[in-house]
């Protein structure tokens, strides 16, 4: 009983860690603490002296694009689709009601979020990717994670193999990091606006970890 009350616990203390980090970070932005700092990371993503240029030649920045989608609306859908089929076709209905639900509600979050904020998207470079909202936190930050880092969390948790557990959450880990670092490159986002993203998903993740533990001990 003593291990399952110390996961529980230290569980519990990610996601206010996280949520305590994402506030942080917020109250930072809005005081103009972070302005530099973004500027400066996101110039360094572009070539020096032309500021409308990114990095690296025409085919790195299509696969950009490619990446970035990873976490788009149409992408991550998908993924939550064949997910949610898959697992209930094998019998795991508490597993694909987990994952859509924390997807689902990463979603919502995000948006109520960019509303609150309401920080406007960068302005020293020309988007490579559309936009439609807000800035602050990134969407594709923030769903990705959730999305990616949850799929990973339920598949180590039918997985007996430790080899296969690994790779599950390495490769969320890559997607998610990739993800995050193409909207910086594209220019649609500052990278506070990526990280408070990071910070929002991963904690949808640990509650969805924390819901379905809780529910599998029951």
């Amino acid at each position: 009983m003593k291990a399952v009350e110390t996961r529980a616990l230290l569980a519990w203390m990610s996601v206010a860690a996280a949520a305590w980090a994402f506030v942080k970070l917020a109250g930072e932005v809005g005081e103009g603490e972070t302005a530099a700092l973004d500027r400066r990371l996101l110039l360094a993503l572009r070539t020096p002296g032309h500021p409308a240029d990114p990095i690296g030649p025409r085919w790195f920045e299509e696969a950009m694009r490619d990446l970035t989608a990873l976490g788009g609306f149409t992408v991550v859908t998908l993924l939550v689709a064949v997910g949610v089929t898959a697992l209930v076709l094998h019998r795991k209905r508490l597993q694909a009601a987990v994952f859509a639900a924390a997807v689902l509600l990463a979603q919502v979050s995000t948006e109520l979020l960019k509303s609150f904020y309401d920080r406007a998207r960068p302005d020293l470079v020309p988007h490579g990717s559309i936009v439609y909202s807000q800035s602050f936190p990134s969407g594709h930050s923030t769903v990705s994670a959730a999305a990616y880092l949850t799929l990973a969390m339920v598949i180590s948790s039918l997985e007996t193999r430790a080899a296969t557990k690994l790779l599950a959450f390495a490769a969320a880990g890559a997607v998610v990091l990739l993800v995050g670092v193409s909207r910086v490159y594209l220019g649609v986002h500052w990278p506070t606006d990526v990280l408070a993203g990071w910070t929002l998903g991963a904690a949808w993740a640990l509650a969805a970890w924390i819901a379905l533990d809780s529910f599998a001990r029951r």
